[in-house]
């Protein structure tokens, strides 16, 4: 890529404005405090402010074209809605649904599925398992006829899913319908209740072959790919939260008649984790370019942007509970939403050393020319 090709990292005024607007119904449908109560409910996603995105500022759909029901935006004002998302940890299966398998539905050009997705009238999940690497059908998921089996534990945002996409082990894609007498989604407990895993069990429901071969898997990888680029905007929004909110109360907390925001070891751990935030920020922009320009760099920027997003985001969560002092590690304070999210989103696509493994291939950097390697020939005798 040239210096002339290097997409702009800045965001636009469109999308400042769609900022607005998001952050605006955020803290009208999704403050901490009815995140914290819905997350102790037994319905853990948002309905209501899925429906409120959906109808009243139409992000459900923005990364596909006009005439299939979408915005016709792309994947960054997407990666925006969920800097966003992030900002506020709001319980709906936007990364699910409106990344994951938009782009899945994308590759394999499934136009009436889309869009249904693309209104956010009916919800679809990838009923693939959380926290792997790369994407992988479950062997136990096979389709016979038109019948589909299945049983794949802790799949991302299938709760309130009305469509089903799943690989299977012979390398088909095909969507099931929630509703099928066959299929039963059941919720599991899981670390971050805000993006609640559930397990799906699929018996000789009705099928719909979507793709299979090459273009199936190919679709499903890049679908991946750009889930993968964007949840680093996700990462990138539970970080901004988490300093803004550190910083705030060191400026209102007094200690010993002074604000504590006035010790240096305080600033200086502010100020370093600022500097990495803007780092990450850069990062999260370029992937979520590359995945909006289709960039042949894609498969390199979300490798990155995983690799770096996780672990500031967790970083940032953790410096934020202890900042609050005592109150940070309570329960009624939401410091520990953003940390739970923080280390499920560093997991869901696989750990950040697995895509500095997958970032190493990719650029050609065996271990032995990772910085700090010795040389072979520069080993001690």
């Amino acid at each position: 890529m040239t210096v002339e090709q290097i997409p702009s990292l800045l965001y636009s005024p469109i999308e400042d404005d769609l900022r607005s607007s998001v952050r605006s119904v955020l803290a009208d449908h999704a403050s901490w405090q009815s995140v914290l109560a819905l997350t102790e409910s037994v319905a853990t996603v948002d309905q209501t402010l899925w429906r409120v995105l959906a109808d009243e500022v139409g992000v459900t759909g923005l990364a596909i074209a006009e005439e299939h029901g979408g915005a016709g935006a792309s994947w960054r004002e997407t990666a925006v809605v969920l800097e966003e998302l992030g900002r506020a940890v709001a319980p709906v299966p936007f990364l699910g649904s409106s990344v994951f398998s938009t782009a899945l539905l994308l590759g394999l050009r499934v136009d009436d599925l889309l869009e249904s997705v693309a209104s956010g009238t009916r919800v679809a999940a990838v009923v693939v398992s959380a926290a792997q690497q790369v994407p992988r059908a479950h062997r136990s998921a096979i389709l016979v006829g038109d019948s589909a089996s299945a049983h794949v534990p802790g799949v991302l945002d299938a709760l309130t899913a009305d469509i089903l996409l799943i690989p299977t082990a012979a390398g088909d894609i095909v969507a099931v319908e929630a509703s099928d007498p066959g299929v039963r989604i059941t919720p599991v407990v899981s670390l971050d209740m805000t993006r609640q895993l559930a397990d799906i069990r699929v018996d000789g429901a009705s099928a719909r072959l979507l793709g299979r071969g090459t273009a199936a898997s190919s679709a499903l990888s890049t679908a991946w790919t750009i889930t993968a680029a964007l949840l680093a905007s996700e990462q990138l929004g539970v970080a901004e939260w988490c300093l803004e909110a550190g910083v705030g109360y060191l400026k209102e907390r007094r200690q010993f008649g002074q604000l504590i925001g006035s010790y240096q070891a305080l600033q200086h751990r502010c100020a370093d984790l600022w500097v990495e935030i803007a780092q990450a920020r850069a990062v999260a922009r370029y992937a979520a370019a590359c995945a909006a320009e289709g960039s042949g760099d894609l498969e390199i920027a979300a490798a990155l942007a995983q690799s770096v997003c996780s672990e500031v985001a967790v970083s940032a969560a953790e410096i934020c509970v202890q900042l609050h002092g005592g109150i940070g590690f309570t329960w009624e304070f939401p410091a520990h939403l953003y940390l739970k999210r923080a280390k499920s989103a560093a997991l869901v696509l696989g750990a950040a050393d697995g895509h500095r493994a997958r970032l190493g291939g990719l650029i050609d950097l065996t271990p032995a020319d990772a910085p700090g390697s010795a040389h072979p020939a520069e080993e001690p005798s």
